[in-house]
């Protein structure tokens, strides 16, 4: 008995091991396409402060740098005035810009410094008189842009992955904040991983993001000649990635003309404003 039981585990020992079941294969993501969008450029002018942003009133640009403000004739190129910080001033690195009832509102870091800051900057656009600050303290992130929904704020705040970074937390880190009119937070979302993957192989994030046509929200990276077209989840807590669009700036923040609709303004650096048209036919 003890030798056919020998016997049987010598047998045993000598069969193959079986092979382990491969882990399911994750199908490859494929970015959205155009889905109809459409960007043509019209013009481009000259403007010193193109760097960060430009927003429109619909007569004026106000073209943005880390720490000065152009004001443009939108029709023309012309530049009407200029507001600039003292080099030791608090003003360290402006970003995205909206207007809302005659006041021009700019989201505002100390990037690269950590850990991060931020705060929302205010000018009076007929004079260019900064005339409010509100800061936002020690943030989650580094405020790159705000912009209205549903009588809230939806804010951006970024994360890096190389330069200005925290350690242990890089752009996957990126979210959206909603907040009422007190700076209240009452909610928040996460862009799509496969768009972070895109948006961050220098290390940046969401640079510039604005409601637009069809009441779409709108985003660019720091650098991609691209206008992600998102959307807002039915559950859950991630944006939808809904379509790409090429473009012929490099990323960073834009403006809609809140009178021609589809008009839409970039920065390119260095120092010009790129005039284009968005579609969806």
């Amino acid at each position: 008995m003890a030798l056919l039981l020998a016997f049987g585990l010598a047998a045993f020992a000598r069969l193959p091991a079986a092979e382990p079941t491969p882990p399911p294969v994750k199908p490859a993501f494929t970015a959205p396409g155009p889905q109809g969008w459409h960007f043509e450029e019209t013009r481009r002018f000259p403007a010193a402060e193109a760097k960060q942003g430009v927003v429109s009133d619909g007569e004026f640009l106000y073209v943005i740098s880390d720490r000065a403000i152009g004001k443009y004739r939108a029709a023309t190129g012309e530049k009407v005035s200029v507001w600039a910080d003292a080099e030791n001033g608090p003003i360290i690195h402006l970003n995205a810009g909206i207007i809302r009832d005659g006041k021009l509102y700019c989201a505002h870091s100390n990037y690269p410094t950590v850990p991060m800051l931020s705060s929302i900057e205010v000018w009076d656009t007929a004079t260019l008189r900064h005339v409010a600050s509100h800061s936002l303290g020690r943030t989650d992130g580094s405020l790159t842009w705000v912009d209205r929904r549903d009588d809230r704020w939806i804010a951006c705040f970024v994360h890096y992955g190389k330069k200005g970074g925290e350690p242990g937390r890089g752009p996957e880190w990126t979210q959206l904040v909603e907040f009422d009119d007190d700076w209240h937070r009452t909610g928040g979302w996460a862009l799509p991983a496969e768009l972070i993957e895109r948006l961050s192989p220098r290390g940046y994030s969401c640079s510039g993001g604005a409601f637009g046509p069809g009441g779409w929200l709108f985003a660019t990276g720091h650098d991609n000649p691209e206008l992600y077209v998102l959307a807002f989840p039915e559950g859950g807590t991630v944006l939808r990635w809904n379509a790409t669009i090429p473009i012929t700036a490099e990323g960073q923040a834009f403006g809609w003309d809140p009178r021609q609709p589809g008009v839409i303004y970039f920065v390119h650096r260095p120092g010009e404003v790129i005039v284009g048209k968005v579609s969806n036919k």
